[in-house]
């Protein structure tokens, strides 16, 4: 048993680096995409050599991140092969089937006309030009979308039976797997985020040229153009923010409760904005939940189901299968205890299934596959030992969403404040103090956007698949030092890959800082 939970923290840790190392690529992807794809429109439209020279130092930028991100991407994709192997069998073709799509038609797609934007220009037509570099946007989304669809089943599972023949789940409808809401609201909530990131990302570099005197004219431009995406961005975040509110508090109210460390919950729930943990509060105890906290009325209520006077579960309340609406009624009474016990019913009728099919005995098939079929939607709580082991780490969670949530509010204002400059006061954008705001967000957009990560993955813990496949079952057969081993091959890896970008970024734009980006 040490042997398997060493295996399955290693494997979680190797995972959660890749994806956080990745994930430091894509948002800027994202943005950096669209921003080039409006300043070359621009450039198309009116003429103007100086949006063609602003249009390639930014498409250079995006070139560097994008191979970084492929690269990080791959070895992402590789280890659900190598590290849950389980999990991957148990999904089918499910899981598969987008990773596929985005392989084939999005990276391909991606791949084929950043071509043409980095070696069309002058063999091409304008026109051609630009439809390539927004088609490579258009594909930097659609590989996004692909993959946030796989990530989203594994948040709220639909579209798919379970085959007891083949002991794994297939898929029974592809629009529902490709048009769950989780799916889309996640798509949007994502992409938007990058548009953020980009944008930041354009005006701390800005920033920069501002303090060095150099391109200055440059500077400014690309920091209206920047402004004005992010500001779209952060608004259209904030929006599609609380669509995802909605969704977690109809398929994950588990996550939606560790999100606000709430254990025991009540009608016109309050939000909590700010506030600090009780780090010995544990599920059932009598302790507080929350030592400290600045809380807004009704507003968890109103968060996650747009009425004031409705009813959000706590921790407690979902371990006892308590769930009431606003009238007092109850609308749910199965508790983690009883899905535990459903969840290993299942299980043993599966063992029955496979004992049957081996003996060739029909009739006890179709009972033991009847008998799955009734407890199959609480299959993984089987694997649990108590129902405390299904609430995720309350703390990191709590505290994750709050850094997102505070920090998309800071992102808001320093949009805002950039667009006021820009036009009002452009002079003032030469000032010290905004070069260093500008070049001081640039880490904080990362952390806010890796904490939205944070917040979606663990508190989606502790399970791979939501409800169906928790982490200790869904890891390959093999050792902990093993796994171990690869971790910090990886460790090296990436940082070594963090440095080139890091250093190869730093040289261009120190390059370009040293002469005119917009001189004849």
């Amino acid at each position: 048993m040490d042997e398997l939970l060493g295996t399955v923290d290693w494997s979680r840790a190797q995972f959660a680096l890749t994806a956080i190392v990745h994930w430091l690529f894509v948002p800027l992807s994202i943005g950096l995409s669209l921003i080039v794809g409006i300043m070359e429109t621009l450039y198309v439209k009116t003429g103007n050599e100086r949006w063609k020279r602003m249009t390639k130092f930014w498409m250079l930028l995006f070139g560097i991140n994008f191979a970084c991100g492929v690269a990080t991407g791959i070895i992402l994709e590789f280890e659900f092969g190598t590290n849950w192997s389980n999990y991957s069998w148990f999904v089918g073709d499910i899981f598969g089937a987008p990773l596929a799509i985005e392989g084939i038609l999005a990276f391909f797609m991606e791949s084929t006309f950043i071509a043409v934007m980095f070696f069309g220009w002058n063999r091409v037509s304008r026109g051609f030009h630009l439809a390539a570099t927004w088609l490579t946007a258009l594909g930097v989304c659609l590989s996004a979308y692909w993959i946030l669809v796989a990530n989203a089943w594994m948040q709220y599972p639909v579209g798919m039976e379970f085959d007891p023949a083949q002991m794994r789940n297939v898929m029974s409808s592809f629009s529902e797997v490709v048009l769950s809401p989780v799916a889309v609201n996640k798509f949007f909530h994502t992409v938007l985020s990058g548009w953020v990131l980009g944008a930041v990302f354009v005006v701390g570099v800005s920033a920069w040229f501002l303090l060095k005197k150099r391109n200055v004219d440059f500077a400014k431009e690309s920091m209206k153009i920047a402004s004005w995406v992010g500001l779209a961005g952060i608004v259209l975040t904030m929006w599609t923010g609380d669509g995802s509110a909605v969704q977690v508090a109809k398929v994950q109210p588990m996550k939606l409760a560790a999100m606000e460390g709430l254990y025991d919950g009540s009608c016109g729930q309050s939000l909590v904005a700010f506030g600090i943990l009780n780090p010995d509060k544990r599920p059932g105890d009598d302790k507080k939940g929350i030592l400290a906290e600045i809380s807004i009325p009704k507003g968890l209520s109103v968060l996650a189901n747009h009425d004031p006077e409705s009813f959000v579960p706590g921790i407690n309340d979902l371990i006892a299968g308590i769930s009431v609406n606003a009238e007092g009624d109850t609308i749910n009474t199965v508790s983690y205890a009883e899905r535990i016990e459903r969840g290993e019913q299942a299980q043993e009728a599966l063992r029955a299934y496979d004992m049957a099919m081996k003996a060739g005995d029909e009739a006890a098939m179709a009972d033991a596959e009847r008998a799955i079929k009734e407890d199959f939607k609480y299959f993984g709580y089987g694997y649990l030992d108590s129902p405390e082991e299904a609430v995720p780490p309350v703390a990191i969670t709590f505290y994750a969403f709050r850094i997102m949530v505070m920090g998309g509010g800071y992102l808001l204002a320093f949009f805002l404040l950039m667009l006021f400059m820009s036009y009002r006061r452009p002079a003032a954008l030469e000032k010290k103090w905004v070069a260093f705001l500008g070049l001081l967000t640039i880490p904080v957009v990362w952390i806010v956007s890796e904490a939205g990560w944070v917040t979606a993955e663990m508190g989606r813990q502790p399970w791979t698949i939501e409800g169906l496949l928790p982490t200790r079952a869904a890891v390959s057969h093999i050792s902990a030092g093993s796994v171990q081993l690869t971790f910090w091959m990886f460790v090296v890896v990436f940082v070594g890959l963090l440095v080139a970008e890091v250093s190869i970024m730093t040289r261009e734009i120190s390059k370009a800082s040293r002469k005119d980006l917009l001189a004849d």
